[in-house]
Parts: C-alpha cells; structure tokens; sequence
C-alpha cells in the first residue's frame, strides 16, 4: 500500500495567496480584489509586489464581483477573493447574471469554507457553496485538499478561460501532495489502488481518506482512494472506472449531503451503473462553533467516519 507523508502542516489559503503571487510575476493581466479580508486570504504579497493590479473593494461584495465582470472586458483576469459564505451566499445574483449568464473570465477565490473554519461559527461556516456554485452553467467548481494543490490549482485557473470557483480553507492541514505535481481541471487523481471500495473525497477530507483506508488495510479491507478536486466539470470516466471494480463507493466531503459532490457521485452512478453508496458530509445542518477538530468529529466529517461508511457500504454489494 502506498503511503503518503505529511511534510508539514499548511492552511490552503497560503497556498492561494503564494499561488497569485507568482502569478502576478508571470501574467501581466492578473488583476487581485478583495472585500476587506487582504490578511485573512494571503493577498499581501501580491499587492506589495503589484499595488497597481489591486483593488480593494471594501465589505461590498456584490460590488466586487460586478468589478471583476467589468476588469474581463479590458482582457484583465481578476482574481476577486472573500470568505466562501460572502463569495456565494451572499452575491449569488450578482455571479449568476455578471459573471456566469455573461461567461466571464472571473476567479472567484474563496477562503474559510465548511466548518473548519472553527470558532466564527455557522454564520461563517457556509456548507452549501458546492451545489450553489455547479448548478450555474459554465462554472467550473475546484475544492483543493492542500497547500502545494491549492498554489497549483491558482495557476492552472489563470490559464482557463472561463467563470471559476476555487474554495480552500482556513486551519492548517496535512501537506502531502507533490509540489511539482501539475494541476488538471477535471482530472481526478487515484492516491491509493484498492478492490473493496471506492472513497472518494475532496477539499480537507481527502488526508482522511487516506488515514481511513490504512485503517481499512488493518482489517483486511482494499480501499482505492480518488481525490476529486475538480467537482465541475467531474470525472465520469474515473469514477466509474473505479466503482465497476470495487462494487460500492463512500464520497467524503465537508459540506452538505444535500448538493455536494456526493450528488454528482449518485447521479454519474444512476445514470450509468448503479452501485451502493455511503455519504460522509453534513446532514442537512448548520455548523457552530468549536475548533476544526471538534466540528469534524461531531459532524462525523473524519476518518472514522468514513471507515465506519465503507464497512457498512461493502455489506450492501
């Protein structure tokens, strides 16, 4: 079985502000915005380095995005970044006719998502960004798992054309993919082969994944692991290659059950082979405040959780 390390723990968030920084030395047209949170998304650097490329929007949001649609006209490529639950819930007319009814070239770039965010509690903790922002035509929707994928995913969406939605996070988090490995939108990634079950996982869950299946290992359960960073437009082809082999699926993600990728999973899975499935994701709830360990453990958003969904998923083969 292969094995993954922890090279050291890191929020994603850093790897989105170290990501628009080396793009705003490679890309002239890079542009940066924010809604009064520079500190908290990692822009900093950025702005030190290009002063003239950011715009500091204040806590108007809707304004912000109607901004980035407008900068796209000019051939800009903003970059507009705010906590997740401000970048969707809180403009989501302002996206839906400016930016995805008009397809343009904005990057919504959204820090503090699911409950890991911790402390600030369920008016922050939006767990119900995923199924806002895929149901939009032509967005594209990414969910990154780590620092070194978060800084490759901000270089790889410059390079899309066409409305994004990246969401990261706040708390530090396991560090374990490479950091050369080249980021594809759409693309799944396989991190572990095994024939049980399938686990697939994204954003923070996908490190629990892999603590899950070596756990599974333990009891003599194979467990293939797949990191679906790109929820929209998702890898049919990889999901279903690996569920016709393993004969049953757990989707594991920090966000509601209700519209997340675990929906995507089911709907792929009806359409074309239907097979068992075990959801780990929150149930119809808003979160609360706690630090991120605890918020994990009582919405069963953990490795536990999703050795107890595989186990109860194999006995439905």
């Amino acid at each position: 079985m292969k094995k993954y390390t922890d090279t050291g723990k890191k929020d994603t968030r850093s790897g989105f502000g170290d990501g628009l920084t080396e793009l705003g030395r490679k890309n002239p047209n890079v542009v940066a915005l924010c809604a009064d949170l520079v500190g908290s998304l990692k822009m900093q650097d950025f702005i030190d380095e290009n002063p003239e490329r950011f715009f500091q929007v204040g806590i108007a949001e809707a304004n912000m995005i109607g901004i980035a649609a407008g900068l796209t006209i000019g051939g800009k490529i903003p970059f507009a970044g705010t906590f997740a639950n401000f970048a969707t819930g809180r403009v989501y007319d302002q996206i839906r006719q400016s930016v995805a009814y008009s397809d343009k070239n904005v990057k919504i770039c959204a820090s503090h998502s699911g409950v890991t965010l911790g402390e600030d509690g369920a008016t922050h903790q939006i767990l119900e960004d995923i199924g806002l922002m895929k149901m939009l035509p032509g967005m594209t929707v990414i969910n990154t798992c780590d620092y070194n994928q978060t800084k490759a995913a901000t270089l790889a969406i410059a390079e899309h054309q066409g409305p994004v939605y990246l969401r990261f996070g706040r708390p530090k988090v396991a560090n374990f993919t490479p950091a050369d490995e080249e980021f594809q939108i759409g693309k799944a990634v396989h991190l572990l082969e095994g024939n049980d079950v399938t686990i697939i996982a994204t954003g923070h869950l996908v490190w629990e994944a892999i603590q899950a299946a070596e756990q599974l290992a333990e009891k003599g359960i194979s467990a293939e692991v797949i990191n679906i960073h790109t929820i929209k437009p998702l890898d049919e082809e990889a999901v279903l290659a690996s569920v016709k082999k393993t004969g049953c699926v757990v989707t594991a993600e920090e966000h509601n059950y209700l519209g997340g990728l675990g929906e995507s999973i089911a709907r792929t899975l009806v359409k074309n082979h239907p097979a068992p499935q075990e959801f780990v994701a929150t149930n119809d709830a808003f979160g609360e405040s706690g630090t991120p360990e605890q918020l994990l453990e009582k919405y069963g958003l953990n490795a536990e959780a999703i050795v107890k969904a595989s186990v109860k998923v194999i006995s439905r083969k």
